[in-house]
């Protein structure tokens, strides 16, 4: 090049190409870059269904149909009305006239209510009851559920038994739960769940209520069964955990489904030892939350 002789053609050639391609380059990038950029133009947009925003959108629960659909999320029991019914109150005992006095229970009268019965060693059921309810009442709320109680030991006594069936029905509850636990002779074990028997009678009919409390005390008794490790009681009608009643005014006079669970047999030494144990409990309360969640959510 020093003599100032041009070069080869095929040189020439080579370095027009160059020049080429060196413009072409950054306007290709700059191109790209107006693309990707543009409303609607990413992939993310195209797999959210192309709102066409181009601000970054915030994550909403309800961009899938599982977000509203699972038990799990939200609060899958928002607009529910659950009330727990605390079997017998603590301060019974201390009202002796008052719970002995007679009610209406539609076919029947019946004591207002008794004391309930206790561990050998002096654990009142009463006391277990209201534990396990509040156990219960905290795992429904956290699902939004609104939860009612027919005492919480803040009454003297009671409510008789022909108020606790009224309180369920006023509050037009989608599921109301008695929990008790059994006093029975020693060496009888394990959980059961009381269903209403079709009566009718005065103030009682249970006939709208059968079927869905039997779908209840199912899906209850299944729950606890898994939450405690508790067999089904086998002194209790054929063995199943499934007992029908037509004697009890909680039921008889129940206007929504409703069913009452004994957790296990308090003159037991070794179901006494488990209703005694506070970690226990907790998952008894949890298999009752659960039994009622799934019935809520069929």
């Amino acid at each position: 090049m020093s003599n100032g002789s041009f070069p080869p053609a095929s040189g020439r050639r080579g370095g027009t190409l160059a020049i080429v391609l060196a413009a072409l380059i950054p306007a290709c990038c700059v191109a790209f870059w107006l693309l990707s950029s543009s409303p609607g133009g990413s992939k993310d947009d195209d797999a959210d269904g192309g709102s066409g925003s181009t601000a970054p959108s915030a994550p909403s629960s309800t961009s899938s149909p599982s977000a509203t659909s699972s038990p799990s999320s939200g609060k899958p029991l928002r607009g529910k009305v659950v009330v727990i019914d605390p079997g017998h109150n603590p301060h019974n005992r201390d009202h002796p006239s008052q719970i002995a006095r007679l009610v209406d229970i539609g076919t029947n009268t019946k004591e207002c209510d008794t004391t309930g019965t206790a561990t050998n060693s002096g654990y009142p059921e009463a006391s277990f009851t209201l534990d396990v309810a509040r156990r219960v009442r905290s795992v429904l709320e956290a699902r939004g559920a609104t939860v009612r109680f027919t005492q919480d030991g803040d009454r003297p006594y009671g409510p008789c038994v022909d108020e606790r069936a009224q309180i369920g029905n006023e509050a037009h509850a989608d599921a109301v739960v008695s929990v008790h636990a059994d006093g029975a002779a020693a060496g009888q074990r394990g959980v059961h769940v009381i269903l209403p028997e079709s009566v009718r009678g005065g103030d009682a009919d249970t006939s709208a209520i059968t079927t869905p409390s039997r779908h209840l005390g199912e899906r209850l008794l299944d729950r606890f069964v898994k939450a405690t490790g508790s067999e089904p009681a086998q002194y209790i009608g054929d063995g199943s955990g499934l007992d029908i009643r037509g004697d009890l005014g909680g039921l008889n006079l129940s206007t929504v489904p409703k069913v009452f669970i004994e957790c296990g047999n308090m003159r037991d030494a070794q179901d006494a030892a488990q209703l005694t144990d506070p970690a226990w409990r907790e998952r008894a309360g949890r298999g009752i939350a659960q039994g009622i969640t799934d019935f809520l959510n069929e």
